[in-house]
């Protein structure tokens, strides 16, 4: 992976966090690039023929961040459908950044997989969520507070719809002090 981050956080400490999630899967053609937004809280792009994915944390945000997510399952309606915002609650930037990563990278490998990335935002949610929660510790709650329980937002195997996406069985992950970062300007 291409990492360069030009945000304050801990280049190693954020790489390492990414890598830990990418893993299993190939990813020596990704470039990842972290840095701050022009005014957005967050934003990220995965641009698919490059194997690029853009990660934006916004400067101004403060923690712990209320995070609304697209998790929740879609209920029709006489006039279509609607979906609950479900909300992850996360601890700093570093956990933004890694949410809005995981988010692209999903996006990433649903198309290595060769499946269409039409209209996969909520799994892409999930996807990052899951790795939040269960790593992290992170909270899932409703506009009220009150906690989600996970089979309402944790309800598809994304595992088995990017199985086909490339994987290299011999990765491994870094020691500490092996992260290979680039310093901007040299």
């Amino acid at each position: 992976m291409d990492f360069r981050n030009s945000t304050d956080l801990d280049d190693s400490r954020l790489y390492a966090m990414f890598l830990r999630h990418t893993v299993p899967f190939r990813h020596e053609r990704l470039t990842v690039r972290v840095r701050y937004s022009r005014g957005a809280d967050f934003s990220g792009t995965c641009y698919y023929r490059e194997a690029r994915i853009l990660v934006n944390v916004g400067r101004h945000n403060r923690y712990p961040y209320k995070m609304g997510t697209a998790i929740a399952k879609a209920r029709s309606t006489p006039g279509g459908w609607y979906r609950e915002v479900y909300y992850v609650t996360l601890a700093n930037a570093e956990q933004l950044a890694l949410f809005v990563y995981l988010h692209e990278l999903f996006h990433y490998l649903v198309k290595q997989a060769k499946r269409s990335p039409k209209r996969k935002e909520a799994m892409c949610d999930r996807f990052a969520t899951r790795a939040l929660v269960d790593s992290y510790g992170r909270p899932v709650h409703r506009q009220s507070g009150r906690p989600v329980p996970r089979e309402l937002w944790d309800f598809k195997d994304l595992s088995t719809f990017v199985a086909a996406a490339p994987r290299d069985r011999q990765m491994r992950l870094p020691l500490c002090g092996e992260i290979p970062v680039r310093i901007l300007g040299t």
